[in-house]
């Protein structure tokens, strides 16, 4: 076994798990998860069959991710946040079969108790703001809160908030990487400041 698990957590065989990712108290892995090394799921996680989580996700304390939610490398689920995986669930209605994907693009962050309604694509680097609730697709590098959430500025890779200038530039003031609003309202870096 070349990753740690609490002797609390539940990991079923036919679980797939990447070195040296840890799995901490009260968790429960189902059999066709797959998770990416260096991850850490912290208390009380729950992990649902043919979920995917890449390399060095993080997942804090009280996060259930549902069947159908792909994650990519170096996501961040803030405590307590929640995915769905039904639109119109009932409980006299089985809807086993009908669960929605949910995409979650690399170095995203999703806020404590946001909730993500499922069928949508989180883009890359988006931030999603604490108690959001996501009701359609959020752009890379966006920052949104509020219920429904709704996107109120741009943000770099490194998590800092981006200020435009009037040439449709800004500059990460962590990293000093420059961004773009490009065609279609879509922000992308183009590289490091020039002499940086």
């Amino acid at each position: 076994m070349n990753y740690k698990a609490h002797e609390t957590a539940v990991i079923d065989e036919g679980a797939k798990i990447g070195e040296g990712t840890a799995i901490w108290h009260f968790s429960h892995i189902m059999p066709g998860v797959v998770i990416g090394k260096q991850c850490n799921l912290r208390q009380n996680v729950y992990v649902a069959n043919g979920v995917i989580l890449g390399d060095n996700v993080k997942v804090q304390n009280n996060v259930s991710i549902s069947e159908g939610v792909i994650c990519d490398d170096d996501v961040f689920l803030g405590p307590s946040m929640v995915f769905t995986n039904v639109i119109n669930p009932r409980s006299a209605v089985n809807r086993r079969g009908e669960y929605l994907k949910t995409w979650v693009g690399k170095g995203a962050t999703i806020g404590a108790n946001a909730t993500i309604v499922c069928g949508h694509t989180i883009g890359e680097f988006a931030f999603i703001g604490a108690g959001a609730v996501v009701t359609k697709d959020v752009p890379a590098y966006s920052l949104v809160v509020g219920n429904p959430a709704k996107q109120i500025g741009w943000i770099s890779a490194h998590g800092e908030r981006l200020h435009f200038d009037h040439t449709g530039k800004a500059v990460c003031p962590h990293s000093q990487i420059v961004y773009q609003i490009m065609e279609g309202n879509k922000v992308q870096p183009v590289g490091p400041v020039l002499g940086a």
